[in-house]
């Protein structure tokens, strides 16, 4: 007699994982866009898998709060605020200056593959690819601090800042001088100058939401033309 399963493994997490990331990907470049309603069927048509992931996607995207329930079936795609943008870089601000130190003191060297990489991405003006480049640059930061704790906590709201920066860039363009500032940046942790790195990406991180808040404040008083 065979017997009966007392479980079953529906999905695997690394599809989830997929899943959520590609819809983070797709909010952040403006393929899902606020206040849009979408559906698990639809969703899962689109990426060719089951709804399954789909919904385990979508929980992890409300838990992130990229995406809100909606009335009747379906979820929306949640507004990006300045407000909301500023209070992410001021956390962002915060751990990336203490990897900064933790990462000098150590003198980790950062590989010069991210700022090449980074710049031909601002000179492509590809936005997938700047995206990418700035958060490769950036959890390269927290791991070179050796603290895994700094990583897992940013990973909280780097959905967000990625938002940020689609959002900014499919109506304008990123400052002139970020990659020279990533650059700098390297440099200073390389050489052990925990003072200066620390410094370096506090300046950053505040012209950064400058930047984005204020660019972000004008879509949000553009009316939207018929």
């Amino acid at each position: 007699m065979a017997m009966t399963p007392i479980f079953q493994v529906q999905t695997s997490p690394d599809l989830v994982e997929q899943v959520y990331e590609r819809l983070v990907d797709a909010i952040s470049q403006g393929q899902l866009s606020p206040g849009q309603r979408v559906t698990q069927e639809e969703l899962a048509e689109q990426l060719s898998v089951s709804r399954q992931p789909v919904l385990q996607a979508l929980r992890m995207l409300k838990h992130d709060g990229l995406v809100l329930d909606a009335p009747g079936r379906g979820v929306l795609v949640a507004p990006l605020t300045s407000a909301l943008t500023a209070q992410v870089y001021e956390l962002r601000g915060a751990l990336d200056a203490l990897a900064a130190k933790l990462a000098a003191q150590r003198r980790a060297k950062l590989d010069p593959a991210l700022i090449k990489a980074g710049r031909a991405a601002q000179k492509s003006k590809n936005l997938q690819q700047l995206i990418v480049a700035d958060v490769n640059f950036h959890q390269a930061l927290y791991a070179a601090s050796g603290n895994p704790l700094i990583e897992q906590s940013a990973r909280v709201h780097w959905c967000h800042i990625r938002r940020a920066i689609g959002a900014v860039l499919q109506a304008t363009q990123l400052r002139q001088n970020v990659w020279d500032e990533h650059a700098a940046i390297a440099q200073a942790i390389e050489d052990g100058n925990s003072e200066l790195a620390q410094a370096l990406v506090t300046d950053h991180s505040h012209e950064a939401a400058l930047y984005m808040t204020r660019e972000l404040a004008a879509q949000e008083h553009t009316p939207v033309s018929a």
